[in-house]
């Protein structure tokens, strides 16, 4: 982002990321829910801790945007004045049911730093893995963002940045 100081003259200002500023989730997710709640003329519940944890413990992907679709689409669906983070946001407790239940192969103590391009790789490989596991299914049940624990739009972005087409995993 860039902020201007007078004719011409700009210079950066870095925000970092959501998922590093965690401690701005829950009053984020808490302005999203009173703004959504007066455009939907509903009335919700303050979020409860274990849904404040929640959200905090994802590490938002899509950035505040991605916050803001996930209350959205709680408040939505919710039949009541409790927000529903359990269909807005399935990934969540889907992903930690798969790490617990699913053993990982012990991994090699390293205490080297991966530069970007290295962790890069990696996720490519990891996604292409996931659409041949799916079949090149990006979306739906047993889809790759399903086994990735991603929605199907942040599967596709992330597919586009890394240059993955769906024929290269079929």
């Amino acid at each position: 982002m860039r902020v201007g100081t007078g004719p011409g003259g700009l210079f950066p200002l870095r925000l970092p990321p959501l998922r590093e500023r965690p401690g701005d989730v829950g009053r984020l997710a808490s302005a999203f829910v009173e703004r959504i709640g007066r455009r939907l003329g509903r009335t919700f519940l303050p979020l409860t801790p274990d849904c404040l944890r929640r959200l905090e413990s994802y590490s938002w992907p899509g950035n505040v945007r991605e916050l803001e679709n996930v209350i959205e689409r709680a408040a939505v669906i919710s039949r009541d004045a409790r927000l529903n983070l359990d269909r807005a946001l399935p990934e969540i407790t889907t992903t930690t049911e798969r790490v617990v239940a699913a053993p990982v192969a012990p991994v090699e103590q390293d205490d080297r730093v991966l530069r970007a391009s290295e962790v890069e790789a990696i996720e490519r490989d990891n996604v292409v893995r996931a659409l041949t596991a799916a079949k090149g299914r990006v979306s739906g049940s047993g889809g790759a963002a399903e086994l990735l624990g991603l929605l199907a739009s942040t599967l596709a972005s992330r597919m586009k940045a890394l240059g993955i087409k769906r024929t290269h995993a079929m």
